[in-house]
């Protein structure tokens, strides 16, 4: 598999000086000591879980979006209204409308359209950019009810628009929405890759990759309790489906050779527990398709978004996680801990090891994250939302 990049947060060179299996201190070799960040806090108000980022408004500076607002670069002090519900929620009994949120031009009018995915089981939004009309942005139904606490942002089909992959309650089937690709056209088809009543679909089912699986060139759905292998044709339903067990419950997961054998293996994190892991495929003596449980780390709990990036651009794919802050409203384990977003430095090899670097200690993550460079310099930037608010952390030069 080809090598990808990522991107890391950092406050301050903060670390913790200890390794948990997989998992090793900054202390040893490690180029993650010159990745640092800067804390923004764009707000302190719970209005969403979700976060994306985009140049909005066309000046050539990327902005932040996170439930009904937008926050203007590159200083972030300018706040606009998306939609008119101007909501701020109370993390301590309940949740936001907003749980991921994703960018791109549905219409290809030039003007960058913003995802807003609902609570659990309920619809997904797009709202159209007014451009320079201004006002509040035009709403319309992508999907009139989407489960998997994770939906997935991703290019279904290579034809280099990116699509909405995620789980109907209703039916119990694994869907992917098409997004349009004909200028003008607004209408997202909806194709249904799996048989009914399948996991992986029920309204707060967790976990859900996208990734070649089986080495085929063509890319697989992961689920905790399997994966449907990819046909030809993405459009095609009824995807063989392959059970497998891959964990707990789980937030994204990632596809990646990460011992080097050839074989593709699945990095996932625990939702609403401890752990992060990568799951070994193998094969035993008869041929048949093994997975081996590896633990990367088992500091943090609740690490309920997971990016794989280079982080710290030396062509090795690396994680970018954090705890949810009050996930369940206090009732989860770890809830009290302090809500950390961190980076876990990857290194290939027989063994391959991964260097816990934190980045800051009062944020944490939300359901998605955005790692990617903010302001032009060349180095990756990081975004969130929860409810301690949202955040953005600027990568400084070394």
């Amino acid at each position: 598999m080809g090598k990808n990049k990522v991107i890391v947060l950092l406050i301050a060179p903060l670390v913790l000086g200890m390794a948990c299996n997989g998992a090793r201190s900054q202390d040893n070799k490690g180029s993650g000591s010159d990745v640092v960040f800067k804390k923004h806090v764009l707000t302190t108000a719970f209005i969403s879980e979700g976060v994306a980022a985009a140049d909005v408004n066309r000046d050539g500076t990327v902005d932040i979006i996170a439930g009904a607002k937008w926050f203007e670069g590159p200083d972030w002090k300018k706040v606009h209204d998306i939609y008119p519900e101007d909501q701020v929620f109370d993390g301590t009994t309940g949740y936001s409308n907003s749980m991921l949120n994703f960018t791109i031009d549905v219409d290809q009018d030039g003007w960058v359209d913003y995802i807003r995915v609902d609570f659990p089981g309920k619809e997904v939004w797009w709202y159209q950019n007014p451009g320079t009309g201004g006002g509040f942005w035009k709403q319309h139904t992508l999907a009139k009810t989407a489960s998997n606490e994770s939906p997935a942002f991703v290019d279904m089909n290579g034809d280099g628009r990116t699509d909405i992959l995620c789980g109907d309650p209703h039916t119990g089937e694994m869907v992917w929405f098409r997004c349009p690709s004909t200028q003008g056209d607004t209408t997202w088809t909806r194709h249904t890759i799996s048989e009914p009543k399948m996991p992986g679909t029920e309204i707060f089912s967790h976990g859900l990759g996208f990734g070649d699986l089986n080495g085929d060139g063509r890319s697989d759905v992961i689920i905790k309790e399997g994966w449907w292998e990819a046909p030809m044709d993405p459009t095609q339903p009824s995807w063989a489906f392959h059970p497998a067990e891959l964990g707990l419950n789980a937030a994204q997961m990632y596809v990646m050779d990460v011992n080097g054998d050839g074989y593709p293996d699945v990095i996932s994190s625990s939702a609403h527990r401890f752990g992060m892991w990568w799951y070994e495929q193998g094969r035993d003596a008869g041929g048949k398709t093994t997975w081996k449980l590896h633990e990367i780390n088992s500091d943090y709990s609740q690490t309920h978004a997971l990016s794989l990036v280079d982080l710290d651009g030396d062509g090795d794919l690396d994680l970018v996680s954090g705890m949810r802050y009050f996930a369940h409203q206090g009732h989860d384990p770890g809830e009290s801990n302090d809500p950390t977003i961190f980076w876990l430095e990857f290194e290939a090899g027989e063994k391959p090891t991964w260097t816990l670097h934190v980045i800051d200690n009062d944020s944490g993550v939300g359901l998605n994250n955005v790692v990617q460079d903010m302001n032009g310099d060349g180095l990756p930037d990081i975004a969130i939302a929860n409810k301690k608010g949202v955040f953005y952390f600027e990568r400084i030069a070394p």
